[in-house]
């Protein structure tokens, strides 16, 4: 919801693709400020309190953006979204160290097919409803409806009962244990070539951010076609993860992971060509189904193989990587949009994820041999 209405008001102020693809530099700026030291609280300290008050601090800075009224400008959207994004840079490595402590490893990788499903689900009905409300009651229902779920999940934290993991796993302090998670990344070969391989693809293929432009300028489809766009890859994700979910694990995962992403490149440049919503609709929807498996693959991958006492680091190393390659990928689409043209800086984008592809599953001899 507040991605919809965020870059809904800033397109309407400003009819800038520049100030949209802005918005990912905003984003950006916590994760590269606070990822490792988010790690290292998640290792360190109580991962549900964590996940707890950063999920309060965003519903405060959400209701902060619904009744700032007429103040409600790209300074403040600009504003609200860095320290919404600090808290999320804080929670996630919280929240994805705390799956593995709420089922037995055998079962992990079923759970992540599932909880990527329920996320899609939520992040398909979060963009329609968004899109809905801004139709129907203006800007600031949506903040505020934002605000009202964020306060739900902290409440849904608070009542999680975790096992309290033993003392003597619990890292030193200082910048060495701080940084772990980082040289752990990089002696794992495999999960390096993984996480790269996410960075560099999404980041080319950040047609998202260009959504508005799309929406108002393309297709014509108003605010509400704005939402249901922005909602196509969750619908797609969510459909993929729970088949995933269904079925048996992935033998031959590493070449299915290739394929799966240049897939996503061939249905990102079926977008960009696109003049027709129906269509425009399915090839986002396929890029979130081939998104979905590329998700599952890799955060099973690094679940079970990084212990426990490091699970918090590395996943803050994963949601740099990540964070980097949606936020980069919506400054890259801004700057080249506002170059050569909307259209043809999402062909762009789509081409040189098939040529990462290509280059990635040449040079890394463990991946293309990856077996899950």
């Amino acid at each position: 919801m507040l991605a919809v209405v965020a870059s809904w008001d800033l397109y309407l102020a400003t009819r800038s693709a520049l100030v949209l693809g802005n918005v990912g530099l905003v984003q950006i700026a916590p994760v590269l400020l606070f990822t490792f030291v988010a790690g290292h609280v998640a290792d360190r300290y109580d991962r549900r309190r964590t996940a707890m008050f950063m999920q309060s601090a965003v519903a405060v800075f959400g209701l902060i953006l619904a009744f700032s009224g007429e103040h409600r400008g790209v300074p403040l959207i600009y504003s609200g979204l860095f320290l919404i994004a600090t808290a999320r840079a804080f929670q996630w490595p919280a929240t994805t160290a705390m799956l593995p402590q709420t089922l037995p490893m055998e079962h992990l990788t079923n759970a992540v097919s599932w909880a990527g499903g329920f996320r899609e689900m939520a992040t398909v009905a979060g963009p329609a409803l968004g899109g809905a409300l801004i139709a129907i009651s203006g800007s600031e229902s949506v903040y505020l409806g934002q605000a009202i779920f964020a306060m739900i999940g902290a409440y849904c934290f608070w009542s999680m009962d975790l096992p309290a993991r033993p003392v003597e796993e619990h890292p030193e302090p200082g910048l060495k244990a701080t940084i772990e998670g980082l040289r752990f990344v990089w002696r794992e070969k495999l999960i390096l070539s993984v996480i790269t391989l996410d960075l560099l693809a999404v980041m080319f293929s950040g047609a998202t951010a260009l959504l508005p432009i799309y929406a108002a300028d393309i297709l014509n489809v108003g605010a509400p076609g704005l939402g249901w766009l922005r909602a196509a890859p969750a619908v797609g994700a969510g459909i993929m993860s729970v088949y995933l979910a269904h079925r048996a694990s992935i033998g031959a995962a590493g070449k299915w992971l290739l394929v799966s992403v240049a897939l996503f490149g061939v249905a990102t440049i079926g977008f960009a060509v696109s003049t027709q919503a129906w269509l425009s609709f399915l090839m986002l929807f396929l890029t979130g189904a081939f998104d979905a498996i590329s998700v599952v693959l890799r955060i099973s991958l690094m679940q079970i193989r990084t212990p426990d006492p490091l699970r918090g680091r590395v996943a803050a190393v994963n949601a740099l990587f990540i964070s980097s390659s949606n936020q980069w990928g919506a400054v890259e689409s801004g700057v080249v949009a506002n170059l050569m043209g909307t259209v043809p800086s999402v062909v762009f984008g789509g081409a040189m994820t098939i040529v990462v592809v290509i280059i990635i599953g040449y040079l890394s001899r463990s991946l293309w041999e990856w077996r899950n």
